[in-house]
């Protein structure tokens, strides 16, 4: 092994997913800077990195979106590549020509390959060509209303519209009837051009109660492309992933096959390089089409690494580098089963709306098989100004069954004082027996969840921890929180796993 290509490295990013890349580089012996907004200077990456600097207020465009600013410090600092994490600008090939402009080493896709892919439209074309199974629908962008309505008498429907730049949901309406296209297009075209600053959309065949099936692929820069498994990520609201798990409990191992072939095949059609996932939607028959490929490191990576061993971030840093693959697709065994709870900072008896707040109290769980990736530290605010995710819970068991049971136990273990969470959500998701049989889909939350009337129902707690934490937040901050009420009010909000009251159905 060898990465002293490069010796310290710039994390552009922030949250757990900057300690997540701050601790890889330590364990292969390198330096990390890391950067922060003026919402993240207590954050845990700042105590984690070598150095840390700040770059400027909380939103995002004033800070982590600033590559001006990005690759100042970079020089300044003399690091010779740079980790953009996932979101912000991990996807921009524009950045990253600039990173490697300035004699950098980019830890990420080649530019090309997220060029490719980073429109919907262009990387459908390539996928076509590549002979990998897409949705039917426009392979261009939608000029017109006009052009529209021709390209939907021969989709059908219920069609969807999409942004052609897009992802996670933004510029995207489903369509069921004739009369309702030209409206849904411009909705998905207004909300294109402000989230992406380019309203190109496409259309293609809605799959009806579709399951998220992606593979995750590793590349080198020889050639060499494997895939380490599938992730189900059905379970959604908004079209934002909330839990994951690897294997997917209902693929057959015939449609793994195919599948996983299909993802490298995507992967070589790009030249890509690096780690990176290849989404696919797999309908009720059985069939699977390509949906879009995410050039950059995965939000649930970490329950690829559990069923695998192979460690994710270490292996965009050896790549990066210029090594070859150390193993072959023959290694790649896929051991037990492994789950990915997102702790968000959410309220799901109020359709999940962020409760942004201070952390008065927090406490991680842990044991056997238990892993959390957090970027947060009791005493630190929750920001409005990013995604309200508190944490990853990552847990792994030798099979489902036992993974689910040990993701219980440790959510049970969570203590959270402050904010609302979506613990609770993950708790009678668990018990819901259709889900402990594997059998949901995209809309389950929707279908399932939203549409039911829930009720209050106590949840056990740290009354000793969770009085500490109170008597020490009034303490430092002279307040004073107003006590709860009887049924369990919002003043306990957060406290114990959210205001110690959760869901019944």
């Amino acid at each position: 092994m060898n990465v002293r290509t490069f010796h310290r490295v710039l994390v552009a990013n922030r949250g757990e997913i900057a300690v997540r890349i701050i601790r890889a580089c330590h364990d292969l012996g390198l330096e990390a800077v890391a950067v922060y907004s003026d919402a993240d200077a207590q954050g845990l990456a700042v105590r984690t990195a070598d150095q840390a600097v700040h770059i400027g207020p909380a939103p995002s465009s004033e800070s982590y979106l600033r590559a001006d600013l990005l690759l100042e410090v970079a020089a300044r600092y003399n690091c010779d590549a740079v980790h953009p994490g996932y979101g912000f600008l991990s996807e921009n090939e524009g950045f990253a020509q600039a990173v490697i402009e300035a004699g950098l080493v980019w830890i990420g896709a080649p530019p090309a390959a997220i060029a490719s892919m980073g429109s919907k439209t262009a990387a459908r074309e390539r996928m076509v060509a590549a002979g990998v199974p897409v949705v039917p629908g426009t392979l261009k962008a939608a000029a017109s209303p006009e052009d529209a309505q021709a390209a939907a008498k021969e989709i059908g429907f219920p069609l969807l519209i999409k942004a052609s730049a897009g992802g996670g949901g933004k510029g995207m309406r489903a369509v069921h009837a004739p009369e309702d296209l030209a409206r849904s297009m411009e909705l998905a075209q207004s909300e294109a051009r402000s989230s992406f600053g380019d309203d190109a959309v496409y259309m293609e065949r809605l799959v009806l109660k579709p399951r998220h099936v992606e593979i995750q692929v590793l590349a080198d820069a020889h050639g060499a492309v494997v895939h380490l498994g599938e992730r189900d990520c059905s379970i959604q609201r908004r079209h934002q992933k909330v839990f994951e798990e690897a294997p997917c409990p209902v693929l057959a191992s015939d449609t793994r096959e195919a599948m996983a072939a299909a993802a490298v095949n995507a992967a070589k059609a790009v030249d890509y390089q690096g780690a990176g996932t290849v989404e696919f939607l797999l309908d009720a028959s059985g069939e699977f089409y390509f949906l879009e490929m995410n050039t950059r490191l995965q939000v649930e990576h970490p329950i690829t690494e559990c069923i695998t061993g192979v460690d994710l971030a270490q292996a965009q840093l050896r790549v990066a580098a210029g090594e070859p693959l150390w193993f072959s697709q023959a290694d790649v065994v896929l051991q037990g089963h492994a789950v990915e709870c997102r702790v968000y900072a959410e309220d799901p008896e109020k359709g999940f709306q962020p409760s942004p707040g201070p952390l008065i109290g927090y406490r991680e769980p842990a044991g056997p098989g238990v892993r959390v990736d957090s970027g947060v530290v009791e005493g630190m605010e929750v920001p409005i100004h990013y995604d309200p995710m508190i944490a990853k819970l990552v847990v792994w068991g030798p099979d489902r069954e036992a993974a689910l049971a040990r993701a219980r136990r440790a959510l049970l273990d969570y203590q959270i004082v402050g904010t609302a969470t979506s613990i609770p959500f993950f708790l009678h998701l668990f018990e819901d027996p259709e889900f402990r049989r594997g059998i949901y889909d995209t809309s389950f939350i929707s279908d399932v969840w939203l549409d039911e009337t829930f009720s209050g129902a106590t949840l056990p707690g740290d009354e000793v921890f969770m009085l500490g934490a109170i008597l020490k937040f009034e303490q430092e901050a002279g307040k004073v929180m107003p006590a709860a009420s009887a049924s369990g009010g919002s003043a306990w909000r957060g406290l114990g796993d959210w205001g110690r009251r959760g869901w019944r159905r």
